[in-house]
């Protein structure tokens, strides 16, 4: 017998006790996604798909063009094209010699997720290999500043990470607010902005709300994520997430937010899911 024939009978104590999908209540400012890590790893893509819907999300970032004809299956938007066209993490924007590869790919894709209704592509400014943050800025606004005409004409949002460079992504450039900021501003588009991931700022930044604030106009996007760990966003770790997503959608953000965090060893990620997405309908 193959594994995904066992799932039905697996997710069943899974699902024990759950409360109504949040769909069918209708509440919530946000449009909340997730991302496949949320799910339990031998859970099918289907499976992942099937639960998101039910519990009332939205979007599925992060998942390949194969796959989207089972995130639309469910009503899911692919939310995020993921790595691949705009570069890696430690290779991206900030390389010269990397730029007539990565505008051919990300040219592409604009048009890929036009026909496919993917409103976000993911880029990164790559790692600092000895370069200094400024060349490294002025790289990456040399190379957005190529790609933003398309993007605007087609309406995609290219989509730069912040991530942190203490605990998880040694060298990364964007690894600090400011730096992005400067980059979005110089580039200076409505569709190229910056994946906010709260996990990543509040262990480079914190002032998570006062960042949000003060740069909302140049996010697109946002990923959650408990710190310490990257687990739970519950009141397990240091960050009030309800208050987080209040702000957010006080702000009139009508972008995603995406879960993006792992569940603990020994919790129900279904039951974890439930508790993330109560905890950010706000």
């Amino acid at each position: 017998m193959r594994r995904r024939d066992l799932l039905p009978v697996a997710l069943t104590p899974l699902l024990t006790g759950l409360a109504p999908p949040l769909r069918a209540q209708g509440k919530g400012r946000l449009k909340q996604g997730v991302t496949r890590g949320v799910f339990a790893r031998d859970m099918s893509l289907e499976d992942c798909c099937r639960e998101a819907a039910r519990l009332g999300i939205q979007g599925f970032d992060l998942i390949g063009p194969a796959d989207w004809p089972v995130l639309k299956k469910y009503g899911l938007v692919p939310s995020m094209y993921p790595p691949g066209p705009g570069g890696t993490i430690p290779n991206a924007l900030n390389r010269t010699e990397n730029h007539d590869r990565l505008e051919k790919s990300l040219r592409a894709a604009i048009d890929e997720a036009v026909a496919n209704a993917v409103p976000n592509i993911i880029t990164f400014s790559g790692n600092r290999n000895g370069m200094d943050d400024r060349s490294g800025a002025d790289h990456c606004v040399q190379f957005l500043d190529k790609i933003k005409a398309q993007a605007e004409d087609k309406g995609i949002t290219i989509c730069m990470e912040f991530l942190n460079s203490k605990v998880n992504h040694k060298d990364y450039m964007f690894d600090h607010m400011a730096w992005g900021v400067d980059v979005m501003k110089r580039v200076n588009s409505p569709r190229v902005k910056i994946l906010f991931d709260i996990y990543h700022a509040q262990i480079m930044d914190g002032d998570i709300v006062r960042n949000i604030r003060d740069n909302f106009q140049w996010i697109g996007h946002f990923h959650t994520g408990g710190n310490p760990g990257r687990h739970e966003i519950d009141d397990t770790q240091e960050l009030n997430y309800r208050f987080v997503a209040r702000a957010i959608a006080d702000l009139g953000f009508g972008g995603f937010v995406s879960h993006e965090y792992s569940p603990s060893a020994g919790h129900n990620p279904i039951a974890e899911l439930q508790k993330a997405i109560e905890i950010c309908t706000v």
